[in-house]
């Protein structure tokens, strides 16, 4: 019976990691877009890619993931330009694109 409590416990830790990648991933995505679109440039591959997981404390000092995520744009429609940005949580910490863009992503 122990046995069988873990493997719940560890299926319901699993299943809530994915979930928030997922979320992430989805509020990533949002964001590139909304660069792109404010910039006026093409979000390429139309999708982010994440390329980083560490954990971090957050301002109110709780420990959390931070993820990474790339996206490619191009404002010609000829060169690949990389675009990257980092969430912890939800929120948007960090932020490198189209540079139009940049003044108008909301980093708070």
């Amino acid at each position: 019976m122990p046995t069988l409590l873990i493997l719940m416990i560890l299926a319901a830790m699993a299943f809530a990691f994915w979930s928030t990648a997922r979320g992430a991933a989805e509020r990533a995505e949002q964001v590139g877009r909304h660069a792109c679109q404010a910039a006026g440039v093409q979000l390429l591959d139309q999708t982010v890619h994440a390329n980083g997981l560490r954990l971090r404390r957050g301002y109110e000092g709780r420990l959390g993931f931070e993820r990474s995520f790339r996206f490619e744009y191009s404002d010609d429609g000829i060169h690949r330009h990389v675009g990257h940005l980092v969430l912890r949580g939800e929120e948007l910490v960090a932020f490198s694109g189209p540079t139009a863009a940049a003044s108008v992503v909301e980093l708070h």
